[in-house]
């Protein structure tokens, strides 16, 4: 087993996994929060594909000249463009000892050639956590969820409400409620999670990668779950 106390930094934070985290999980279950925390205790860069378009088209690098002029007509992205730019990130030194990525991979081709550069970046074995949440609870959750203007900090007027209606308890920015967190547009996007997700989870199944985590309990309850299963990952050879 590896040595988990000596890669604990001052404060005792553990210091990477040495592998790749993908949260799956339809819209709304927890995946950016758990996500967050995750890199958080385990010093992780939170990879996404949203941030990469930017700063590539932010730089004017090929991928970015590439991608801007499909992103303003609001095409989708061909899997060549988006994967030169996971490989491009993960292949930055802050990467090195693992990363945690939510919404991506969509595709069994985009998990194929993630499995492709973990491997060729010397990393172990991706751990895929899926987020398995009842549709009913998600529109609750998704139609009364308010993120912050500033650092996307999440709340749930229901569940998690802020002190103060509005404001965000963290750094005081004002909390908006999306203008997809509608029933109607939900229902569309669990559908669409539901055909598109499920290959990837039977993939990650059958190589046997994937730990299901009940998403119904509360956020404190799926951190514990996500870091008992991450730890033993990080102690494993």
């Amino acid at each position: 087993m590896a040595d988990v106390t000596a890669e604990r930094g001052a404060a005792g934070v553990l210091k990477g996994l040495g592998r790749a985290v993908i949260l799956l999980g339809p819209p709304g279950a927890g995946k950016g929060t758990q996500a967050q925390r995750i890199a958080q205790r385990y010093q992780l860069p939170h990879l996404s594909t949203g941030d990469m378009f930017r700063d590539h088209i932010h730089r004017g690098t090929e991928l970015g000249r590439k991608a801007k002029p499909l992103m303003e007509r609001g095409e989708l992205v061909p899997d060549e463009i988006v994967l030169g730019m996971v490989e491009d990130r993960i292949n930055q030194p802050d990467c090195a000892n693992g990363f945690v990525f939510d919404g991506f991979p969509r595709t069994i081709r985009q998990a194929d050639e993630l499995e492709r550069i973990c491997k060729k970046n010397k990393l172990r074995y991706t751990v895929v956590l899926h987020m398995v949440v009842d549709h009913g609870a998600l529109m609750r959750r998704l139609t009364g969820r308010r993120i912050c203007k500033g650092a996307g900090h999440i709340y749930n007027v229901y569940e998690r409400p802020p002190k103060t209606e509005g404001i965000c308890d963290i750094d005081g920015s004002e909390l908006i409620h999306r203008h997809d967190d509608t029933e109607g547009v939900i229902g569309e996007r669990l559908a669409a999670y539901d055909k598109q997700t499920q290959p990837l989870v039977e993939y990650y199944t059958v190589r046997k990668m994937l730990s299901p985590i009940n998403g119904m309990a509360d956020a404190d309850a799926v951190t514990k779950e996500i870091e008992k299963i991450l730890d033993r990952a990080k102690a494993a050879k």
